[in-house]
This record gives C-alpha cells, sequence and structure tokens, in this order.
C-alpha cells in the first residue's frame, strides 16, 4: 500500500480535458462525497477535475488518489483496514487536513462499513469515492452512510460538452453564420450516432468507435453485472441485454415469452434479477407510464432507454440507423442529467387511444412539461398523430408547455384538436440540448 501512495505522489494528475460539471462541494457541512455512473462515463476524470482544483490552494502532499481496480491492491477488508494508518504514518501527524480519493470502492469487501467507521473517527480527512454501481447513488446509498453522503451522478458527455471536446465554439444567443450551423448540425449527427463516452468522441476511425463501444458491452456484462452478482449463465444475460437494446417497450412477461420461444428456459425471477442488475450498472434505465394510480403504472410497459447512444448504435440487431429512436434517447438522456441535479423532477410517458406522448415531465403534484420527440416531423400522417396527442395529454394533464423536438423546425404554432386549441413550441434537437 506504502508505494501506491508513493508512485501517486511522483505520477499526480495525467493531462486532463476539463469537462462542463458541477462539483460545488459544501464547505460547512462535512460529508463524503460519491461519484456514480456507468463504466467510463468519466467519474475518474470527475475526481482528477476536483484534485485539479483543489491543489490551487491545499498542498498536493495532503491530496491522495487510489484505484481499487488495480490488480496489485489486495480485494480484502485488511487491506482497508491498514489504508488509513499507512497514509497518516508516511505523510504526517493526524492533525493535517487531508483529502482521499477512492476510485471505484465498490469491489472492496465490505466497504461501506469501513467507510462509515473512518469517516466517524477521522474528522480530518475528506473522502471522496466513487463506483460504477448505483449502490453509491443516494437513492440506494448502504444504510451505513445515510445522511453522510452527497452524491454526483456522472454522465457521458452532453452535447455541449461534446462540442468542446471537438473544438466547436458556441456563441451567445444562438446568433450563428451559416458556416457555423453547418458544422453544429454535423456534430448533432454524429452525437445521436456514435454518443457521448469521451473515449470515443476522441476517437476519429469509425471503426475504432465501434471496437470501444463493443468492448465497454462486453466489460458492463462480465465486470459490473456477472462478476458482481455471481451470474453464470453469462449467454443468457448477453440475449437478455440484447433484447434490451432491441426494443423501445419492456415487459417481464413478454420477455419471458420470446426467450422461451427461443429454447432457453428462464424465469420471471431471473428476469426481475436482471432488470435490477442492468439499472444498479447505469446501462439503462426505465420511464414508467403516467398514471395517478400505481395498479395501472405497474400493468403497463415500461420504456427503456440507455445511457448512451453509441450501444443502440453498436450492439442492436438494427441494419439501418433508426433516428426516430436515436432521438428520443438522446432526449431521455438529457431529462436525466436535469433530474440527476433536480431529484424533485419525476419523468414519465403517457398514453391512451388517442396515442402517445413521449415524456411528461412532472415536479412536485403539477406537470411542468409535455414533449414529443419526432425525427420526420413533415409526414402530415406523422405530424397529425404526435400533435393529436399532444393536445389530448395537455388537456388531460392540464399543462399547456408542449413542445415538440425536431430535426429543423422551429417556431411556435397555434394547434387545435378535440376542441383543444393550445400553442406548440416546435424546437430542433440540437438547440433544444444547448438550451
Amino acid at each position: 500500500m506504502e508505494f501506491l501512495f508513493e508512485e501517486w505522489q511522483e505520477i499526480w494528475l495525467p493531462e486532463l480535458k476539463e469537462r462542463m460539471l458541477d462539483l460545488t462541494i459544501p464547505k460547512k457541512i462535512r460529508k463524503i462525497i460519491t461519484f456514480t455512473g456507468v463504466r467510463r462515463a468519466g467519474k475518474t476524470y470527475a475526481m482528477f477535475q476536483l484534485i485539479k482544483e483543489l491543489s490551487k490552494t491545499i498542498p498536493k502532499e495532503r491530496i491522495f488518489y487510489l484505484n481499487f481496480e488495480d490488480e496489485r491492491i489486495e480485494k480484502t477488508k485488511e487491506t482497508l483496514t491498514k489504508l488509513i494508518p499507512t497514509l497518516l504514518q508516511l505523510y504526517g501527524n493526524g492533525k493535517k487536513e487531508y483529502f482521499l480519493f477512492l476510485d471505484e470502492i465498490q469491489i472492496m469487501p465490505e466497504w461501506s462499513r469501513w467507510l462509515r467507521r473512518v469517516f466517524d473517527t477521522y474528522r480530518n480527512i475528506t473522502f471522496f469515492v466513487s463506483g460504477s454501481s448505483s449502490k453509491l447513488s443516494s437513492k440506494e446509498i448502504p444504510t451505513e452512510l445515510r445522511g453522510r453522503s452527497l452524491s454526483f451522478e456522472i454522465f457521458p458527455l452532453s452535447f455541449k460538452e461534446f462540442l468542446r471536446f471537438k473544438g466547436i465554439q458556441l456563441e451567445k444567443h444562438f446568433e450563428y453564420s451559416e458556416r457555423k450551423m453547418s458544422e453544429i448540425k454535423k456534430a448533432v449527427r454524429e452525437y445521436i450516432e456514435y454518443g457521448g463516452f469521451p473515449e470515443v468522441v476522441l476517437e476519429d476511425s469509425i471503426l475504432q468507435k465501434k471496437k470501444i463501444v463493443q468492448e465497454y458491452f462486453k466489460t458492463i456484462i462480465s465486470k459490473d453485472i456477472a462478476e458482481r452478482h455471481n451470474i453464470r449463465k453469462i449467454y443468457l444475460l448477453h440475449d437478455f441485454l440484447k433484447l434490451l437494446l432491441n426494443t423501445t417497450n419492456f415487459s417481464i412477461n413478454k420477455t419471458v415469452k420470446i426467450l422461451h420461444s427461443q429454447g432457453k428456459k428462464v424465469g420471471k425471477g431471473t428476469i426481475i434479477n436482471y432488470l435490477n442488475y442492468v439499472q444498479e450498472s447505469y446501462f439503462c434505465f426505465f420511464v414508467p407510464i403516467f398514471s395517478y394510480k400505481i395498479k395501472e403504472q405497474l400493468r403497463y410497459p415500461q420504456k427503456v432507454y440507455f445511457v448512451d447512444n453509441s450501444f443502440i448504435t453498436n450492439i442492436s440487431f438494427r441494419f439501418s440507423k433508426d433516428y426516430g429512436r436515436l432521438y428520443e434517447n438522446v432526449v431521455a438522456l438529457q431529462l436525466k442529467r436535469i433530474q440527476a441535479k433536480n431529484p424533485l423532477l419525476e419523468i414519465y410517458y403517457w398514453k391512451d387511444e388517442a396515442g402517445e406522448v413521449d415524456f411528461v415531465v412532472k415536479k412536485g403534484p403539477k406537470v411542468e412539461f409535455l414533449i414529443q420527440v419526432c425525427y420526420d416531423i413533415d409526414n402530415y400522417e406523422t405530424r397529425k398523430r404526435e400533435i393529436r396527442a399532444l393536445l389530448k395529454a395537455s388537456k388531460e394533464l392540464k399543462c399547456k408547455n408542449l413542445f415538440i423536438i425536431t430535426e429543423s423546425e422551429e417556431g411556435e404554432k397555434e394547434q387545435e384538436w378535440f376542441g383543444i386549441k393550445r400553442k406548440i413550441k416546435f424546437v430542433p434537437l440540437w438547440k433544444w440540448l444547448l438550451k
């Protein structure tokens, strides 16, 4: 353990491409800071970014980083027990203030009990921990750490960050030249197809992008799900994930029937477990139907979305790009980012005989927004269907903030259906993502 602390002090920080992350750490209230999110989204670099900021005012001899995925670290309780005494023995007495960053801590046995003990014991140490598991999130943090932690969820790059990584500068008030607009529209097409994983964004080769994403997928299956939950039938888990990637509406009964039809023996209990595991790994998330009755929410299928569009583009069975689905997944993910900053927001979809509304955004008792996502709004039948459902939902849910996110159409237009007259805002996807 000693050589790892010394090695960190010698190597220090790698070169950083800074992200637009709000990492405001409370100064008056002592908390364990947790970073959660899907593998390779940038949790480690979020830590490094915070270390860089801290090092402007704190001597580097008081800032330490350890990655528990390092094969040189023994995955035992004894390793954790020795960690703090070793640090203090090497770098001073217990009176100095230290900042300890612990990456992928969830792979260590009994990590939460250890963290609770050292947090309460060593009040001069501020702890920062990360993990590719929702067990570190504010919703699922272990009982030992309740009330002691503050969680930051790290996502793949937003579109605004994507443009920054690509060296495309934004201007105020969206007053762009024709050349700049062309550049942004080309960038949003790349973003919706290949996603926002930092390593993928910085790779120029399409073939290499695909290979990187496929490796991420394999690692999530093997390390974040199968290994963590001791799953032996990895082929069954793999088939389950492929089914998820090739559907938009998820039903446990339907999934079991499909797998049975393929000759695979699986029960509802196994599928429910898999469902929990994939959400825990941040691979995907689910959006329920809007209803004031819990029974109704449970009766209808949930819509499934993925933490990055690259999984849909590179892993699913589709032979042509479904831009409608890619657009909708990007919007779902952006809403998820907003929800991470404002936990009071709830996200649903709405459906009745009039049609379906992609997103119902609710805050407290009030529905704040209704959003339709439509790549090809020029088609008359499609336009009629999308507007009809939006107006019906508007009347039922008493919401007048109506949006249709499109490829290029823009403006506010008054629409009427069922005797309902409402103004609808049409917004191009790129502009909605930037606002």
